[in-house]
């Protein structure tokens, strides 16, 4: 008899090998597929390949045997199942003007793991990708989620929500996205999922603004809830389903980056605090704080669409060096003096237990993201 050849593991490509890059090839690969990462510097490339670490994004990580990584992009992109993308936002078209006649005959899932909007456009990253790769949005995916990467690096135990037009798309991510200590959840607001992601690093800016001030836990619950209020009324106004900002993608996420040091976005607002300008804070990050660069074309979008966003203008003010940080108090800020209500879930005044139910949403998906696979993908 003929010994059974069991099937090929999958090949997945990352393109960019920073912190998250990396931490979401170590998931992929912790998951069962071989995994080829693309790293701009050679060196980089050759320690991910020869000594599973890459000690300047992750340190004391070692990775699984099935991660390589190449300085050559065809190498990275050559029969991909999957491609998953971790560069800059801001640096995005320029990689994809690149990475489009290498995908030219290939149909593989692509996948955004970024957290922001493009500057000048303001367009979000699946719409970047539709654009400069000119493929059907069905192939379009993106990841998101309270996904701080050094703790999912160290396995510790997280989720996160998928999202594509096609659910098929996002299924098939999501398997490939899945291992003992991660669990991808499914859903088709691709708009939502974005800019879950990306507003919660606006909020998370000004909590490091007040975090570096030296104001308390009062102030800065303060700021999380209104600001899931902000949140949630700017992407229903761009198209986004409420319930998507208060799962994983929003409150999930923003609970995660407002109260972890480990933020990029949270440490760039506690610099501003702590009275940096904002070019002395860009010098001392070792790496992108998503939200600097998305607050001017959130509040454009934001203008457009009448959506009113004190807490993001105050954040855009002290980054101006127009505001003094210790002034800001945003979720004080109202039209006049006539006291108003407490809306929590955009469009119905009476779900006074929105904001209760969507933190328990969140910590039940926390709580059961490793349970079977049937329920995970509901």
């Amino acid at each position: 008899m003929s010994r059974r050849t069991e099937a090929a593991p999958p090949r997945i490509a990352v393109v960019g090998a920073g912190s998250w890059g990396t931490t979401f090839g170590k998931v992929l690969a912790d998951g069962g597929s071989r995994v080829v990462m693309w790293a701009r510097r050679a060196d980089l490339a050759h320690e991910i390949s020869e000594g599973k670490r890459n000690s300047r994004y992750l340190p004391g990580i070692n990775l699984p045997r099935s991660m390589t990584a190449t300085p050559h992009l065809s190498e990275a992109l050559a029969g991909a199942d999957q491609v998953y993308l971790a560069v800059s936002s801001q640096a995005l078209r320029e990689n994809l003007k690149a990475i489009r006649p290498l995908l030219a005959q290939s149909d593989a899932p692509v996948v955004s793991l970024m957290k922001g909007v493009e500057r000048r456009s303001g367009l979000r990253m699946s719409q970047v990708i539709e654009q400069e790769l000119g493929c059907d949005p069905v192939r379009i995916a993106v990841a998101s989620g309270p996904n701080l990467a050094l703790e999912i690096a160290r396995e510790q135990p997280t989720a996160a929500v998928i999202a594509s037009t096609s659910r098929e798309t996002a299924e098939a991510v999501a398997l490939r996205a899945r291992n003992a200590y991660f669990r991808s959840f499914v859903n088709t607001d691709v708009i939502g999922t974005e800019f879950g992601g990306v507003l919660k690093n606006l909020i998370a800016v000004a909590i490091g603004i007040v975090d570096g001030v030296g104001y308390g836990e009062n102030t800065k619950a303060s700021i999380i809830t209104r600001g899931l209020v902000e949140m949630t009324d700017f992407a229903v106004a761009q198209g986004a389903q409420t319930e998507t900002l208060q799962g994983l993608a929003g409150l999930g996420d923003l609970i995660a980056t407002c109260q972890s040091p480990l933020s990029r976005n949270n440490t760039a607002g506690r610099l501003l605090g702590q009275g940096y300008s904002f070019q002395d804070v860009v010098k001392q990050m070792d790496q992108t704080a998503e939200g600097l660069a998305s607050v001017v074309p959130v509040l454009q979008l934001a203008r457009e669409a009448g959506v009113h966003m004190p807490i993001v203008e105050q954040v855009k003010m002290v980054l101006d060096g127009t505001m003094n940080p210790r002034d800001i108090a945003p979720h004080l800020t109202t039209d006049d003096d006539k006291p108003t209500g407490e809306r929590t879930h955009h469009g119905d005044h009476s779900s006074s237990g929105a904001l209760r139910r969507a933190f328990q949403r969140a910590f039940h998906q926390f709580r059961h993201g490793g349970g079977g696979a049937a329920r995970d993908r509901s």
